[in-house]
């Protein structure tokens, strides 16, 4: 009797290897927050998402395979340049005053564009700003047929706060199809007023005391379904983040700055990521109702109808995340005096 031979489709998976390598991909990523507001951002429809963003409330987290798509993008960007270069354009992706890549803006609103070019043939005398992009089929095929500004609003609206801060005319917009390596390359005009207004709801995200509204109440909406903040937005309505601009002390100045009202005092960006111990939860940030301040830094919530301090005279942020109807119950109050420093952990 013959051995049936083995199917040509069996093979052996290394999948050791892929989760070693999606493995190392995930030790790398970077898990804190962007100190500002980014041009990249600002197109976004949802002044909430933007608020809530801006705000460190909810860290974005990704997959291997989303971190690898994202280094590709970056990869990219030499190789666009390497084109434009090849065909007589100057491309200098990094500012000469700095000898780092492009930062435009100011310090609550900014971002980092990819390049300036000169020589451009449409219009040689005129410096662009550039923008470098990659694209699926889908995608490509709608910039194809309808351009950046009604195809990719977002991406518009980033090269618009770019050519305002920069006080240039045009821009130069280079994609390429991941698929097949097809280029589309679009010149875009300065729009003063659009970019003003960019400009403005910025601001409004930036310096408001209180969240704004969503942009549905309905979380199965499609610009909801794929948001970071549809947990807390839709359904938790509790960050999990205890840093400054979490607390009800923290505000953004029109210097730059976070300012400390308990401390008053300017808090530089990396002591904001990890708060103190005087934090106080943000009631927006919260489900329960902030029923007034305790003392001068402390403020009461109603958890289940109890009572209970957040802050300098009760519990802290954390451990309320952690288990507020405990902490609300008063059964926390007995361990917590008897095993002096514990606190309420889960």
């Amino acid at each position: 009797m013959s051995t049936l031979p083995t199917p040509i489709s069996a093979y052996k998976e290394a999948t050791k290897t892929l989760e070693a390598i999606d493995a190392a991909i995930l030790a790398k990523a970077e898990n804190g927050f962007r100190p500002h507001l980014g041009a990249s951002q600002i197109g976004k429809p949802c002044e909430r998402a933007l608020w809530l963003s801006f705000r460190w409330t909810k860290r974005a987290s990704f997959p291997a395979r989303v971190l690898r798509v994202f280094a590709r993008g970056h990869r990219e960007e030499a190789n666009l340049t390497a084109l434009l270069e090849s065909a007589g354009i100057k491309v200098s992706t990094f500012d000469p005053a700095t000898g780092k890549q492009y930062r435009l803006g100011g310090a609550h609103f900014s971002g980092s564009c990819d390049g300036m070019a000169d020589g451009v043939p449409e219009s040689p005398r005129v410096r662009h700003i550039v923008e470098y992009k990659t694209s699926n089929a889908k995608e490509f095929g709608k910039l194809r047929a309808d351009g950046v500004r009604k195809a990719k609003p977002e991406h518009y609206d980033q090269m618009q706060c770019y050519m305002r801060w920069a006080g240039l005319k045009r821009a130069l917009y280079v994609s390429v199809c991941k698929d097949n390596d097809e280029l589309h390359i679009e010149r875009i005009d300065y729009d003063e007023d659009h970019a003003a207004k960019l400009q403005t709801k910025a601001e409004r995200i930036i310096y408001a005391a209180r969240m704004p509204e969503p942009i549905s109440a309905d979380p199965s909406w499609y610009q909801c379904k794929f948001c970071d903040a549809k947990d807390l937005c839709h359904s938790t309505k509790l960050t999990q983040e205890v840093n400054c601009r979490t607390c009800c002390h923290s505000t953004p100045t029109k210097e730059g700055d976070w300012h400390c009202a308990r401390w008053d005092a300017c808090v530089p960006t990396e002591h904001q990521r990890t708060g103190c111990d005087s934090h106080v939860l943000h009631p927006d940030l919260t489900p329960w109702r902030m029923k007034g301040g305790h003392g001068e830094w402390s403020a009461v919530y109603v958890v289940k109808g109890r009572e209970v301090i957040n802050g300098e005279d009760g519990y802290k942020s954390s451990e309320l995340i952690a288990n507020a109807e405990l902490c609300a119950s008063g059964a926390a109050d007995e361990w917590k005096a008897k095993f002096p420093g514990a606190r309420v952990v889960g």
